[in-house]
């Protein structure tokens, strides 16, 4: 997400809990509604016309490419290039959609084989479709990882999620949906860009996290050969628990309005109604359409979380559907997966981190590597440890044997 689960820091204060979106300091955090919109309308790209009107949907299969546009307008390191793409994918029911994304290529000559490739899954970004992290020139994530991934030889093919940047519900932690959009990706991004080597490895942050995660467990099924492992980052595994810490933690209210989205989007018997409180309602709409993660802030800062929350709304059979549909760790892994956790995540706490690690051992997930970092919070824990992923990432791609931090049967 950047932001609840992703871009996002939250600073125990005197005056309570500070949040702060990825690479923002407490103090650039906006005071206004009016200031939240400026900053994001100066970080904002407009939207190519072909998002909202993909062509060849009903022609193609999940994984084909439907358009293709060199792009220049991303901040990136001197030589790598850009591509956007929109190709085909499919939401939690199956059913076909059209998600937009963009490939990033390093500086130089391709190696034999082509680049090697982090297909990339987004933290937080809100839910409206102006907040696709193609339509911002930073990425999003690109000082808090990509840029590094990329000044290190590797491509990166980063999805929106289908309903940022194309039409429709973004389906919010939806992890069949989120990995979805990751796994299609790649092919879509090979026949974009033919330099891309055929190997991958997939990585994320924050509601990323949960997608990297989900993206081992359905290539436990799919058996692809060229993934080659996966890196899952404060990711979200165990959404009811993370909602019910977001409830009674000051200044994340906007994080509660995105999931009573996300859990309609899935579950459109779902109603929004039916967990946020008629003040929470007040602010909704704003919420979900006018703008995206610091705007959501903005919104919700002067509220508290539990005044926003119905009594008992979490026994809504729906929402009972969606805490399970989401949770980690309860089917084994393909192929090698890090875990990466901060002690000190006052968003997505450690000892979830810790639990779900145990399920997936239990599992059968024999070649899980749990790492958890002394005094990291929740965006720290994505960009301080950039370089460890990369280490671990380029074990995978010279065939060196993952390690595991599961007991030995």
């Amino acid at each position: 997400m950047p932001r609840i689960w992703d871009h996002l820091a939250i600073v125990a204060a005197a005056a309570g809990a500070l949040l702060e979106a990825p690479g923002a300091r407490a103090e650039e955090m906006p005071k206004t509604v009016v200031e939240a919109r400026q900053m994001e309308q100066a970080n904002a790209l407009p939207a190519p016309a072909s998002y909202s009107s993909p062509r060849a949907l009903s022609k193609t299969r999940p994984g084909g490419l439907l358009w293709k546009q060199p792009f220049d307008g991303y901040q990136l390191p001197p030589g790598a290039t850009a591509t956007r793409i929109l190709y085909h994918s499919l939401d939690a029911d199956g059913r076909d959609v059209a998600t937009s994304g963009f490939v990033l290529v390093p500086a130089g000559v391709a190696p034999q084989g082509g680049w090697p490739v982090i297909a990339f899954a987004h933290g937080t970004s809100g839910v409206g479709r102006q907040c696709a992290p193609s339509l911002m020139k930073d990425t999003y994530y690109g000082e808090l990882g990509l840029n590094d991934m990329l000044r290190a030889g590797y491509a990166i093919v980063a999805t929106d999620y289908h309903g940022l940047g194309t039409p429709g519900l973004h389906q919010y932690v939806s992890k069949i949906a989120q990995v979805n959009d990751v796994i299609y990706s790649v092919p879509a991004a090979r026949t974009a860009v033919p330099a891309l080597g055929r190997r991958w490895v997939a990585d994320g942050h924050s509601q990323g996290g949960m997608a990297a995660w989900g993206v081992a467990e359905r290539e436990s099924g799919l058996r692809d050969r060229d993934y080659l492992g996966a890196v899952s980052v404060a990711g979200a595994a165990r959404p009811e628990e993370l909602l019910t810490h977001l409830g009674d933690t000051p200044g994340v209210g906007f994080y509660l309005a995105f999931m009573a989205y996300g859990i309609h989007a899935r579950f459109p018997s779902f109603a929004v109604t039916d967990m946020l409180t008629p003040v929470a309602m007040q602010r909704y709409p704003a919420a979900a359409a006018d703008g995206c993660w610091y705007h959501g802030f903005a919104l919700y800062a002067d509220l508290t979380s539990t005044a926003m929350l119905k009594p008992g709304w979490n026994r809504n059979p729906w929402a009972r559907r969606y805490f399970k549909e989401n949770e980690l760790g309860e089917s084994a892994v393909a192929g090698p997966l890090l875990v990466i956790a901060g002690e000190a995540d006052l968003t997505v706490p450690i000892e979830g981190a810790r639990q779900t690690v145990e399920r997936a051992c239990s599992s059968g997930s024999s070649q899980l590597s749990f790492r958890s970092y002394p005094g990291f919070d929740h965006d720290p824990s994505m960009v301080a440890t950039v370089t460890d992923q990369l280490e671990w990432i380029g074990a995978r791609f010279a065939g060196t044997p993952a390690p595991s931090s599961c007991p030995t049967p």
